[in-house]
């Protein structure tokens, strides 16, 4: 295995959200962190070399928007996907999360119905909830290996007041890489309810042996006009703190009411660090993101393999994208609150609680694997401690 990604680096210290903050998350210090989405591993070289090139100019004064930008992220987007999107059908945010509230200003009114398809990525329920929207759930179905749509639900929950729907594809917490076909049937029934999809796809390129990405706005063009598309390499090259991220949005009309909205809010400006870090990382970061998902998978299986010698009542979905895995603790029989309790005292593990994704995950986990193997081996030898003492 690659010793770039076995190098345990340490992070205590750094003002690292994942690691200096674990009493204020869990109450201890004493806690190994696989929870909050972000990795153990340092950047591509060349996006380090292209920070430390644009820090050792000197001067930071307002940037103006590089064109190269968005070459390199229409080239990213053909070579990874097939899609082919005009250079001035990017907008440029300060997160991927931002960019869905300011979508949900943009597209939709006060009290307007919102669809989200739970257990979801937990700042869904923020986005709609603190803009004094409509929550509407349309849960997914658990078929006892993997999500699936429910599409008679999803019907049924539209509404006159229905406008939107955001959908997480690659989904997080789940890692379901979403079929073409299922998409081509969501995408059908929200034309035919003259919805606007709100798609994040910031896992995209966090893809598992075998599966393949479909953007959702390229399955229908007539439909195109109404998807817009959250992008961004914070998850692919662990670059969240530079907020770097994209929206697509390819019709022209749309993209100017998005932009009147984002002049409103002021927050139309990438930091310089965030442009050049971007550029390098669609460019050159191509051969670190294969080796990448060569380590992930590696630490998938030992987690599966040792879950399944040591602790046989844990179960797991098994990912078809993503860096997280979905930890089923139902065969424990523990009550939720009980279960994260055991956890962090126990166990000395910190995950994300399930019900934080909603109630339909209050069974689950989250667990990180980008992390280096030792730490993952780590955590399982803390994890069989505690399970030995209650099984």
């Amino acid at each position: 295995m690659s010793e770039r990604f076995n190098q345990v680096i340490e992070r205590k210290g750094t003002n690292s959200l994942k690691w200096d903050m674990l009493q204020e998350r869990f109450g201890s210090d004493d806690v190994l962190p696989l929870w909050v989405a972000d990795m153990d591993f340092r950047a591509p070289d060349a996006v380090i070399e292209a920070i430390k090139e644009k820090a050792d100019h000197g001067i930071f004064g307002y940037p103006a928007h590089a064109k190269s930008l968005d070459k390199a992220v229409q080239s990213w987007l053909k070579r990874r996907y097939g899609w082919e999107v005009q250079e001035n059908a990017f907008i440029y945010t300060l997160g991927v999360v931002p960019a869905l509230s300011h979508l949900i200003c943009t597209f939709t009114k006060k009290s307007d119905e919102i669809i989200i398809q739970s257990p979801v990525y937990y700042p869904f329920y923020d986005v709609i909830e603190k803009n004094e929207r409509t929550l509407v759930k349309n849960p997914l179905k658990y078929n006892g290996q993997r999500y699936e749509m429910d599409y008679e639900d999803l019907e049924s929950k539209i509404t006159d007041h229905t406008k939107m729907l955001l959908l997480c594809h690659p989904h997080n917490p789940g890692g379901r890489v979403w079929e073409k076909a299922e998409l081509e049937r969501l995408v059908a029934i929200c034309k035919k309810h003259n919805l606007y999809i709100v798609s994040d796809e910031i896992h995209a390129d966090l893809l598992y042996d075998g599966f393949t990405h479909t953007p959702i706005a390229s399955i229908d063009l007539e439909m195109s006009n109404r998807i817009f598309t959250c992008l961004a390499p914070s998850k692919t090259f662990n670059l969240a703190g530079m907020q770097a991220s994209y929206v697509v949005i390819e019709d022209a009309a749309k993209r100017l009411e998005f932009k009147k909205y984002m002049a409103t809010t002021f927050t139309g400006m990438n930091n310089s660090f965030a442009e050049v870090a971007m550029e390098a990382a669609y460019t050159y970061g191509e051969p670190w993101l294969e080796e990448l998902m060569t380590y992930i998978q590696h630490n998938y299986q030992l987690v599966t393999t040792f879950i399944t010698e040591h602790m046989p009542k844990i179960k797991w979905m098994e990912p078809e994208g993503t860096y997280l895995l979905w930890l089923d603790f139902t065969g424990l029989n523990m009550d939720p609150v009980e279960r994260k309790k055991w956890l962090i005292e126990e166990a000395k593990v910190g995950f994300n609680h399930g019900a934080m994704f909603g109630e339909e995950g209050s069974n689950f986990e989250r667990m990180n694997l980008a992390c280096p193997s030792s730490i993952v081996e780590e955590a399982l030898t803390r994890l069989k401690r505690a399970y030995d003492n209650i099984s």
